[in-house]
C-alpha cells in the first residue's frame, strides 16, 4: 500500500524537473538558427506587404503626376512626406511601386518553383526507381537542358509567345527542374533498396504506391531546402528578364522593369533604381538565410 502514494508523488516531481531542460534546449536550438529566424520574420513582413498592397500602398502605383517627377526621398532636400521614397521619372510614387512590385516577384518566384519542382520530382522519381533505359534517357535530357543557355531559351520562347508574366513563369519553371530531378534521382536510387521498400514490394504494393507513399515522403527535406533557395534565384532571374524588357511589361510595377527604367537616371536621381534594387537584395538575402536554416534544421547530421 505504501508503493502507490510514493509513485503518485514521484511522477509529478519528475515532470517538473524535465520541463526546464527541454525548454532550455529548445531555446538554444532556436538561438543557433537566429539568422534564419530573423530572415523568416523579415520575409513574412515582405509577404504581408505584398498581400495587403492595396491597403498599405499610399498611392496608386500607375498614376502619373508630371508636376512631382523625380522627387527625392523625404529625408533629402526637396523631398516630401507624401512620397517617402520619392517619385520616378514620370511622378509615380516609388514606395507604392516597390510594394506592388513585390507581388509580381513573389508570385513569379513561388509559381515557377512549384512548376519546376513538380516536373523535377516526377522525372527524378521515375529515373531513380525504374532505372535502365528510362534513367539513361532522362539523364541525357537533363544534361542537354543544363548545357542549353538560359537567355537563348528565354529569348526564343518570349519571341514566339510574347513578353508576359505567364510566359515568364513557363520559361523559369521549365528551365529550373533539372536540379530537382538530379537530387531526387540520387536519393531514390538509395531508398529503393531499403528494407521498407523491399517489404512493400513483397507485400504486393504497386509501383505508384511505393513511389508516392514510401519513397517520396523521405525526400521532403531536400526538396524543401532546394525549393526555398530556388525562390531567391527565380526572383533574380525574373528581375533580369524584366530588366531586359522580356518579362513584366510597364506600367505594371515589377522590381526588374523598375531597375531598367531607373538605370538611365542613376547619376541625378539614384533612388529610382536604388530602392527596387535594395528590395531585390533584401528579399533574396532573407530567403537564402531561411534556406540555410532549414538545411541545418532538417539535416540529421547537424547537432543544433
Amino acid at each position: 500500500m505504501a508503493i502507490g502514494p510514493d509513485a503518485a508523488i514521484s511522477a509529478p516531481r519528475f515532470e517538473a524537473a524535465a520541463a526546464p531542460a527541454l525548454s532550455g534546449a529548445g531555446w538554444r536550438r532556436l538561438w543557433r538558427l537566429k539568422w534564419g529566424m530573423g530572415g523568416a520574420a523579415i520575409f513574412l513582413a515582405i509577404v504581408l506587404s505584398a498581400v495587403f498592397a492595396p491597403w498599405i500602398a499610399p498611392h496608386d502605383p500607375v498614376i502619373v503626376d508630371i508636376r512631382h517627377r523625380m522627387g527625392p526621398p523625404a529625408w533629402m532636400e526637396g523631398g516630401t512626406r507624401e512620397h517617402v521614397l520619392g517619385t520616378d521619372q514620370i511622378g509615380r510614387d516609388l514606395l507604392s511601386r516597390v510594394i506592388w512590385g513585390g507581388r509580381v516577384s513573389l508570385v513569379v518566384g513561388v509559381t515557377a518553383v512549384l512548376l519546376s519542382s513538380t516536373i523535377g520530382i516526377l522525372f527524378g522519381l521515375a529515373a531513380g526507381y525504374f532505372g535502365g533505359r528510362l534513367d539513361w534517357s532522362i539523364m541525357t535530357f537533363i544534361n542537354v537542358m543544363l548545357t542549353f543557355p538560359f537567355v537563348l531559351l528565354a529569348l526564343a520562347v518570349i519571341a514566339v509567345l510574347g513578353p508576359s508574366m505567364p510566359n515568364m513563369i513557363i520559361v523559369l519553371g521549365v528551365t529550373g527542374w533539372p536540379v530537382y530531378a538530379r537530387v531526387v534521382r540520387a536519393e531514390t536510387l538509395a531508398l529503393r533498396e531499403r528494407e521498407f521498400v523491399l517489404a512493400a514490394r513483397a507485400l504486393g504494393g504497386s509501383h505508384t504506391r511505393i513511389v508516392f507513399r514510401q519513397i517520396l515522403p523521405n525526400l521532403i527535406s531536400p526538396i524543401v531546402v532546394i525549393a526555398t533557395l530556388q525562390i531567391a534565384q527565380v526572383i533574380i532571374l525574373e528581375s533580369f528578364l524584366s530588366f531586359l524588357g522580356l518579362g513584366v511589361q510597364p506600367p505594371t510595377p515589377a522590381w526588374g522593369n523598375m531597375l531598367g527604367e531607373g538605370r538611365v537616371y542613376m547619376l541625378n536621381s539614384w533612388w529610382i533604381a536604388a530602392f527596387p534594387g535594395l528590395a531585390i537584395f533584401v528579399t533574396t538575402l532573407v530567403i537564402n538565410l531561411i534556406g540555410n536554416a532549414l538545411r541545418d534544421w532538417l539535416d540529421p547530421h547537424m547537432k543544433l
